[in-house]
């Protein structure tokens, strides 16, 4: 997983996060207002499936949407990723930084 989320992308994976499992109004449900038209979520969710972050499954005649991706494995991957930009991968800067 190298792949990063845009803020919309992530907004929508910590509300998947939060639930394990739901459908895109029920994703809409749990957004603060003013909420996204449904198929503005609809088209971020196939995004997030073609990054593999997420998969689906059928429920009746919809979808129901779960996250492929562990909160913890995204929260530690981007983690790394800032360090390693911003601190030379150096926990030991990034601590440094923020102490000073």
């Amino acid at each position: 997983m190298s792949k990063q989320l845009t803020k919309v992308e992530e907004q929508l994976m910590q509300v998947l996060w939060e639930l394990n499992e739901a459908s895109v109004q029920e994703i809409i449900n749990k957004l603060p207002n003013p909420k996204p038209a449904y198929n503005t979520v609809s088209t971020i969710i196939r995004i997030l499936e073609t990054k593999n972050f997420v998969s689906h499954k059928p429920k009746g005649r919809g979808y129901i949407y779960f996250p492929l991706i562990q909160k913890n494995d995204y929260s530690n991957q981007s983690l790394h990723k800032l360090v390693d930009s911003y601190f030379g991968g150096s926990f030991k800067n990034m601590v440094s930084f923020f102490v000073d």
